[in-house]
């Protein structure tokens, strides 16, 4: 059986962060499923999902890291076709991906005790964001 479930999402821009663990578990204990696998999909080409510890110090560091290595530039291809300054937001996310998959069982993720599921926002302004979640499972 697959389940198909969307969450809305209100971001500031470059290095915001959801914590989008609670909302996903409940998802899953909602569904009619017990056992299977869990997608957290990002639709959009500048966001990300992991996982990662939540908290204050990572929350931080991962922006600061992704800014650092692939910093806002008007040197890329993309800002030189399109001029919208997000350019760096593109190759933030695709670095990092648009998805993760997490198994469940008993209706409860499998994900570890600091194993927090996230949301990155990449792009350089404030966006309305959609996170779609598929299970798969019996």
């Amino acid at each position: 059986m697959v389940e198909h479930h969307s969450i809305p999402l209100d971001t500031t821009g470059n290095g915001h962060m959801h914590n989008l663990t609670s909302q996903v578990s409940q998802i899953i204990e909602d569904s009619k499923l017990s056992t299977g696998i869990c997608t957290v999909f990002n639709v959009g080409s500048t966001a990300t999902i992991g996982t990662i510890e939540f908290e204050p110090g990572l929350e931080q560091d991962l922006p600061e890291l992704l800014n650092k290595y692939i910093p806002p530039s008007t040197e890329y291809g993309h800002e030189k076709q399109w001029h919208d300054g997000n350019g760096h937001s593109h190759l933030q996310a695709t670095t990092m991906g648009p998805s993760i998959t997490v198994p469940f069982e008993q209706s409860r993720l499998k994900n570890g005790t600091w194993q927090q599921i996230f949301h990155l926002e990449c792009d350089n302004k404030p966006r309305n964001r959609t996170v779609t979640v598929t299970l798969i499972g019996e």
